[in-house]
């Protein structure tokens, strides 16, 4: 993708003159605002940058940012996005989404994309509840959790964004509070960054239909001692004190006290987004306390465009025909006359 801007963009340059629809306190409006951040730092111009959308209150993403984009149907979005990069993959192709838009009617395309590692990025906006048809459970819900359409408690087990996207081979996974713009905003740019199809889930609170859905990990207050951001190549430590940490005991992941027991830092796991095998990804992605946010898996692997580039390349160095004219004459032929 050509990097190279002549013109030095700010994020209004990115703010379209839509009037930004969405109740008052959403964290989509800091999504949002970390993407025209981040945007001016990734070295994109302006007109090569394409935002698709599916359906849901996320997908009014498009609206809001002065790119290309399309505000496209039901769960859909990943295949649209799909033809619009391998049509033209000097564009910076990204998906806007919701947990019920990807992980319902689009769970067969959500998968699919990350799979075949179609260079492009998806942000997921996962609140836990379908917010633009006002409050029925989503495929992300909690058991038990009372929504429009489950009064007495909802009785079906939630997917994992994290879980799922790593089952169905994702090379690049992140996590992180939807009342993080600072950390958001660098993520978004790493994932432009990343070679592949990188997918950001955003913990985004709805205060109309599940207010506080996260707070027991995102509140300012217990933070600290809830989250682990982990780094590339950083030890996993957290807490308010910066004196817990991760390690492996057997084929769990425990949290100690550095300091207690003879525990020191040089015994705390250091994080390796960029391993292959994604045994611990997965066990991190599953860890509920800790919460783990931040970039928990960064591998780098052959694209789809690449592999399909090679096989073109090969089919075309050992094919016979040089143009259309010389299949169509190349076997027994008859004139109609």
């Amino acid at each position: 993708m050509e990097t190279t801007v002549e013109k030095k963009y700010t994020f209004k340059d990115f703010a379209s003159d839509q009037e930004v629809r969405w109740c008052p306190g959403c964290d989509d409006y800091v999504i949002l605002r970390s993407m025209q951040k981040a945007l001016p730092e990734m070295g994109v111009k302006k007109e090569d940058v394409v935002f698709i959308s599916g359906i849901g209150c996320s997908s009014r993403f498009p609206y809001y940012m002065n790119t290309y984009g399309m505000h496209s149907i039901h769960g859909r979005a990943p295949g649209i996005a799909s033809g619009v990069k391998l049509a033209n993959p000097d564009l910076s192709v990204w998906i806007i989404t919701g947990d019920g838009d990807s992980m319902a009617i689009g769970g067969n395309h959500f998968i699919h994309v990350l799979r075949r590692n179609i260079d492009l990025n998806i942000i997921l906006f996962n609140n836990e509840i379908y917010g633009l048809t006002k409050g029925q459970f989503s495929p992300t819900s909690l058991v038990g959790q009372k929504t429009k359409s489950s009064p007495y408690g909802n009785t079906q087990p939630p997917f994992s964004p994290g879980e799922l996207a790593i089952g169905a081979q994702a090379r690049f996974f992140a996590r992180i509070g939807g009342n993080t713009p600072k950390d958001m905003t660098k993520i978004f740019i790493e994932a432009e960054k990343f070679k592949g199809t990188s997918l950001i889930e955003v913990l985004q609170n709805c205060v109309i239909f599940n207010d506080g859905c996260f707070t027991q990990f995102t509140d300012k207050k217990v933070k600290a001692d809830k989250q682990l951001y982990v780094e590339h190549g950083k030890p996993m430590i957290f807490g308010q004190n910066n004196d817990k940490g991760l390690v492996l005991n057997g084929l769990k992941l425990e949290v100690v006290t550095i300091g207690e027991n003879g525990i020191t830092e040089d015994d705390i796991l250091v994080h390796d987004a960029k391993e292959q095998d994604p045994t611990l990804h997965q066990m991190l992605v599953r860890l509920e306390y800790p919460l783990v946010t931040g970039i928990i898996r960064s591998f780098d692997d052959v694209t789809l465009e690449e592999r399909e580039n090679a096989l073109t390349a090969e089919v075309k160095a050992n094919s016979k025909f040089s143009k259309t004219d010389d299949l169509f004459f190349s076997g027994e032929t008859y004139e109609v006359k």
